[in-house]
């Protein structure tokens, strides 16, 4: 069982291989970020609470949802003591029931969870979701993984609180510049 009262960054390598359950669908996790809250500049809770990030300061274990690029729902789960704002990043992973669900909603089957927009997307997150308890079960094994910079960020982009599986088809990599 996972302890998400725990750092992100020691968090996020747990959650590899785990499978997430939310409408109908179920994922296994193959990559995740970790963001830390205010000592991480790329955190959306950097600069504090606020309306939006408000269920990252909430208990842990519980979604963060939130529109990307004003098209993306991207969904973290919260991480840390409450009131600390940090959380972790799901950025993809392998659908492996409700596929049929997966794809009505994606409407296409190419990198179906692959990317955190496509993964929100697949789970059928909304912004309703956020705050709400998470249902994560547990992975039959640990998976190797690897550690790394992050992907699409600005600030604190060197750290490497990216984690994931590595060699897996479904884990997004780095965008080419």
């Amino acid at each position: 069982m996972i302890d998400f009262s725990r750092s992100a960054d020691v968090v996020a390598p747990q959650l590899l291989g785990c499978y997430i359950q939310h409408k109908g669908v179920t994922v296994r996790l193959t990559e995740v970020e970790a963001y830390l809250g205010a000592g991480d500049e790329a955190s959306h809770t950097f600069r504090g609470m606020t309306r939006r990030n408000a269920a990252m300061f909430g208990p842990p274990g519980r979604l963060y949802v939130y529109l990307s690029y004003g098209i993306h729902l991207n969904g973290n789960i919260v991480c840390a003591p409450e009131g600390t704002g940090q959380g972790c990043l799901m950025r993809a992973g392998e659908v492996v029931d409700g596929v049929e669900l997966a794809l009505a909603r994606r409407q296409r089957a190419e990198n179906l969870a692959r990317g955190p927009g496509n993964l929100g997307k697949a789970l059928g997150l909304a912004l309703e979701d956020n705050g709400t308890p998470v249902t994560l079960l547990p992975r039959t094994a640990e998976p190797e993984w690897v550690a790394g910079p992050r992907i699409g960020i600005s600030k604190n982009a060197d750290a490497p609180l990216r984690f994931w599986i590595p060699g897996d088809p479904t884990v997004s990599g780095p965008r080419r510049r």
